[in-house]
């Protein structure tokens, strides 16, 4: 009303707008309700059009921080318009509908400071810039700062550390005075470790099977090596005496062989083989040798041929030689070694096992013609844990075993009725875990290794594992990318050009994004498709290596390996079991030195696995309390791409992290937009992921949820900006690869020419198509291929497959493609 008392009434003329959605006739049932809802969104966009412009608006500047001239030019004109004038119309967007019907926006259409340099646009397909630390979901657990109250506590005792002085010694445990004396001086092992002093000295005064359980990192190795070295020892020293033959020992490779090690993976049965070689150095005499495969059969054939004291092997491989190569003996066998027991029996290697046992039985002689031998064979099993499978290997090869724990003092005698078979971490071992969303997930473990190998000496090794070789492959082309700095400026700051190294191909780079100008950062990687020349020089080069090293690996490096000097592992996918987990983190703290371990976990069902994390230690430990703690994604963000650090770029001093860390995600996508073979590779890792995560154990899979996961937020973090149902790869079918039902009518002939010679290429290249399928869907199963397990893991994928379970051809249970 106004003033003077008048009220004002407008009279609304004929012409009012319609709300009615528009109904469409003819086409399929899916393409009208497709149309009908699009017109829908269109329609409510349109009404609250003033309220998306500013929406749209605010996006813009907290993606770059200033709008462009002419977007503010235009706010400016908004802001200035008379009241009694109608809104001007808004300017329509791609995402006003679903992007099919109008050609696609090319990238001069797009407003300057969205606009890429290097894109290449895809007709048909859209781009999806979202902004990096918006819509993430909240964490509901509340992240509590313990690590300094840990670090103001008493430093936790070492449960796998080697004993004291005065309590127990090799010599007291049955080892002669020289081999004590050559651990001491070459091998620098003083003492022995808790479960040394069960296993030696229970091997030495019985020949009785032996069930051997321990934690990781606590000389298991030499607890079964160490007894069947001694008895060879005192064997030929013997027949030394007896033969009165001072320059000559009476054992010799031509004396048979006495013992097999088995072992599930090549690596691990090259770790043994290189204590073995180390520990034989005071007993030239007694021969050892490896079977593993990866090379030819004529050159191992001719190994055996000269003759062979211990042997180790993989499972697949000594069948094969059982089967196939008459200059194997194994009559003389009187040690058999199962190591890893939970390994082989999840591999598949069961039925090799029988064969291999069966094979011992049916050749064994009734009496040693050595003496000094056992009268019957002495079977050792090892294993972390006491699960139904280990007990059936248990059954298959063991006859009334003694079970041998290593138990350092009398209060960690004392377990828990229902952690009595766990398997335990190392108490100094100190675990943490990070919160991240999906989008975060790049850019939070870049500044998280950026601060990590910040100063020298901080930290020399780190691993971090990933959950498929897909994986593996693309984060090791994100670190090793070059910078734009210049090939001077890098050898100003210390960074090597390439590695020297030729058996190592492209595995080895060094990192000019994580290094520093003091501390130069090598990253390597390992899975198992690589081949096994390369593995095999990448763990050697690893270990070897004094400088600052990063190794990103698969679980194919979760067991066994012994690497020197390892600080940190990270866990930027979770294992896929909790005894998968403690293996991974086992690979530091080991004999009794301290180490780190770090997860990341996303918002949501995932943060119920910190009560898996703590239920890692000893109950009854006071420690279990401080040893998981929680570390901040905002906290790791900030320093990491802090001004002070300078990791995207130190000219935008004043900026805030948030800010580098979008340029840095920017960054990743471009170069990952400018270069096909990248964005494959991204794709690749994209939908290996996927499926990885499916493959969860059944009882885990109420924290990994594949349900939950929000695929748009984790394409993100592989550096993706296509929708996740537009993320194809090359070889697997999807449904957007499928043509629409009225596709074609829509479509002139000069558009449908290249089609149809694309298909003409296709029928053509038939044989190379199949063969590219294969090569996709083998390296998208993410299950590496160990050892002799190639052809049981293949046998299970064909079966599983077959079945239509989850390892099928193609992304479409999964609705990615």
């Amino acid at each position: 009303m106004a003033d003077d008392g008048f009220s004002l009434n407008f009279a609304v003329g004929d012409t009012v707008a319609s709300n009615k959605t528009p109904k469409f006739k003819g086409g399929s049932w899916k393409e009208r309700s497709r149309l009908t809802k699009a017109a829908r969104n269109a329609q409510d966009k349109r009404l609250s059009g003033q309220e998306t412009s500013g929406r749209v608006k605010a996006f813009e500047r907290a993606y770059r921080g200033k709008a462009h001239p002419q977007a503010q030019s235009d706010s400016h004109h908004d802001n200035t318009q008379p009241s009694g004038q109608p809104p001007a119309k808004r300017q329509k967007h791609d995402h006003d509908n679903d992007g099919k019907s109008e050609r696609p926006r090319r990238p001069r259409d797009r407003p300057a400071h969205l606009r890429d340099a290097n894109f290449h646009g895809i007709p048909g397909q859209r781009e999806v810039i979202s902004s990096l630390f918006s819509f993430n979901p909240e964490a509901k657990t509340q992240e509590l700062e313990q690590t300094q109250q840990a670090e103001e506590q008493e430093p936790v005792k070492p449960t796998n550390a080697p004993l004291p002085d005065g309590i127990d010694t090799f010599t007291s445990l049955g080892l002669s005075d020289s081999t004590a004396a050559y651990l001491l001086t070459k091998m620098n092992h003083k003492n022995p470790t808790a479960i040394q002093r069960a296993s030696v000295s229970q091997l030495t005064k019985e020949d009785a099977d032996v069930f051997i359980q321990s934690e990781t990192g606590s000389g298991k190795t030499l607890a079964y090596l160490l007894p069947i070295v001694q008895r060879l020892i005192t064997i030929a020293e013997r027949q030394k005496v007896e033969k009165d033959e001072v320059k000559e020992q009476g054992l010799g490779r031509d004396s048979g062989l006495f013992a097999i090690v088995l072992a599930p993976t090549r690596e691990l049965c090259k770790q043994i083989s290189v204590v073995l070689e180390k520990l034989l150095g005071c007993a030239h005499y007694i021969v050892a040798g490896t079977v593993t495969g990866g090379e030819r059969k004529k050159s191992e054939k001719a190994r055996l041929r000269k003759g062979l004291n211990i042997l180790v092997a993989t499972p697949g491989r000594l069948v094969d030689h059982l089967e196939n190569t008459e200059v194997l003996d194994v009559s003389r066998v009187r040690y058999l070694v199962l190591d890893e027991g939970d390994r082989l029996m999840d591999l598949g290697f069961e039925e090799d096992i029988t064969k291999i046992v069966k094979a011992l039985d049916g050749k064994k002689r009734k009496h040693a013609d050595v003496p000094g031998l056992p009268e019957r064979r002495v079977t050792i099993l090892c294993s972390a844990t006491l699960k139904s499978t280990v007990q059936k290997l248990g059954d298959i090869s063991l006859k009334d075993a003694v079970l041998v724990r290593g138990e350092k003092d009398d209060e960690s005698e004392e377990r828990d009725s229902s952690n009595e078979n766990a398997f335990l971490a190392p108490a100094q071992l100190k675990q943490s875990y990070i919160v991240c969303p999906a989008k975060l997930r790049l850019v939070t473990l870049v500044a998280l290794l950026k601060r990590t190998f910040a100063r020298k000496g901080s930290v020399m090794k780190a691993i971090v594992f990933f959950s498929c070789a897909d994986s593996v492959d693309f984060h090791h082309k994100m670190l090793a990318r070059p910078a734009e700095s210049t090939s001077e400026e890098a050898e100003a700051k210390g960074i090597p050009d390439a590695t020297p190294d030729a058996a190592l191909l492209d595995a080895v780079a060094p990192s000019p994004l994580l290094s520093s100008p003091v501390n130069a950062l090598d990253v390597y990687k390992i899975h198992g498709s690589l081949p096994q020349q390369t593995r095999t020089a990448i763990i050697k080069s690893f270990g070897k290596s004094t400088s600052a090293s990063l190794l990103l690996a698969t679980d194919v490096a979760s067991r066994g390996l012994d690497l020197p000097n390892l600080d940190l592992v990270i866990e930027c996918d979770p294992a896929f079991s909790k005894e998968d987990h403690l293996h991974r983190i086992g690979r530091t703290a080991r004999l009794g030195r301290d180490g780190r371990a770090i997860i990341f976990l996303l918002p949501g069902t995932e943060e119920g696995y910190i009560d898996v994390l703590k239920e890692s230690y000893k109950v009854n430990a006071e420690t279990s309390a401080t040893n998981v703690t929680a570390q901040s994604a905002s906290d790791i963000l900030k320093k990491g791409f802090g001004p002070s650090t300078g990791l995207v770029g130190s000219k935008e001093q004043g900026t805030d992290h948030e800010t580098l860390a979008t340029n840095f995600q920017l960054d990743i996508e471009r170069y990952v937009l400018a270069n096909p073979q990248i964005k494959e590779m991204a794709k690749n890792a994209f939908q290996s992921h996927i499926r990885a995560y499916a493959t969860h154990i059944a009882s885990e899979r109420k924290y990994f949820d594949i349900k939950e996961l929000h695929l748009g937020h984790l394409a993100k973090s592989f550096g993706l900006r296509d929708p996740p149902g537009k993320v194809n790869v090359q070889g697997l079918r999807g449904k957007s690869s499928r043509p629409k039902a009225n596709e074609g009518r829509k479509r002139t002939a000069t558009t449908d020419s290249p089609i149809r010679e694309k298909r003409r290429a296709r029928e053509v290249d038939s044989d190379d198509e199949i063969q590219a399928m294969s090569k996709q869907a083998k390296s998208a199963a993410n299950i590496d291929e160990v050892g002799d397990a190639e052809a049981a893991a293949q046998k299970m994928r064909s079966l599983v497959r077959n079945k239509g379970k989850m390892m099928g051809g193609g992304a479409d249970e999964f609705n990615l493609g």
